[in-house]
């Protein structure tokens, strides 16, 4: 019986092997290429003159990581403390800008932050840009936004917010309501109940979400060409540069690609026996 079943994860199979393996595949033999086709390190050897990308967007993608987990964890556990009803509409309205178009969302962040756009005509309305200039003795006309790292990780934040929100809501509302009780019952205050048993029992969801938040953010490259004007430079242009731009180097862009798999993959793994931890300790 199980033979006759597993006869149905064949497409799967394929699909993977063409989808997933094969593509790898491909860039690891890209990276290890010659622009003539033999083998070479050389790829790698040139990644070293781009160092201050790597740190840049992993800079940026770890404050941006670190920004949604101050914001998406109280959010989870005020949603889970709530009724029914106000999960339902809570969680709408958290997933509703993800029904438009990501490069929608992203331009609207475009006109609210350019120098004349909807936020600058606010500080201007209400006397903050004069207040500045008076306090500081300068002649702005408007604050500068675009163009920014801090614009780059207020678009990572505001695409990516609804990932860690999510896992973590999810398994915070599934917590065994006993487990609360019995810890108040042995006289746990709330902080308490919160910090020794909640906190470490969603640790699960808030290593999926910074997993989830992390990985598209240290290799975005839409939001810091939109909101970072092409000056924040980071991983995923440098890539899209290297298939797409002028200086054409698919042997280079793979090495980077791969490079960033698997420091990436070597996170998750950290991060996942670092959760794999905190749970026996828990249970001890």
């Amino acid at each position: 019986m199980k033979n006759k079943l597993s006869r149905f994860a064949v497409p799967y199979e394929v699909w993977m092997a063409i989808f997933v393996v094969a593509p790898i595949l491909i860039m690891v033999i890209y990276a290890f290429s010659s622009s003539e086709g033999g083998f070479t390190l050389d790829n790698f050897v040139q990644m070293g003159g781009y160092t201050q990308v790597f740190l840049r967007s992993f800079k940026l993608a770890i404050i941006a990581t670190l920004i949604c987990l101050v914001i998406g964890y109280p959010v989870s556990y005020l949603m889970s403390r709530e009724g029914p009803a106000f999960q339902r509409t809570a969680m709408v309205l958290i997933m509703l800008p993800m029904w438009m178009n990501f490069l929608l969302r992203t331009y609207s962040w475009m006109t609210i932050l350019e120098n004349h756009g909807l936020l600058n005509q606010l500080f201007e309305k209400i006397g903050l840009i004069s207040l500045y200039n008076h306090i500081f003795g300068t002649e702005l006309e408007y604050f500068s936004m675009m163009n920014t790292q801090g614009a780059v990780v207020l678009g990572m934040v505001y695409n990516y917010l609804p990932f860690m929100i999510l896992p973590i809501y999810s398994v915070i509302i599934k917590l065994d309501g006993s487990l609360l009780e019995a810890a108040r019952d042995l006289g746990a205050n709330s902080m308490t109940v919160f910090r020794r048993v909640i906190l470490p029992l969603s640790l699960p969801g808030v290593i999926s979400g910074i997993t989830m938040v992390f990985v598209p953010s240290v290799s975005t490259f839409a939001i810091s060409r939109m909101l970072g004007g092409g000056t924040e430079l980071l991983l995923g242009d440098l890539i899209e540069r290297q298939f797409l731009g002028g200086a054409y180097n698919p042997q280079l862009g793979a090495a980077i690609s791969l490079v960033m798999m698997i420091i990436v993959l070597v996170c998750m793994l950290v991060m996942n026996r670092f959760g794999e931890g905190e749970e026996q300790a828990v249970m001890l």
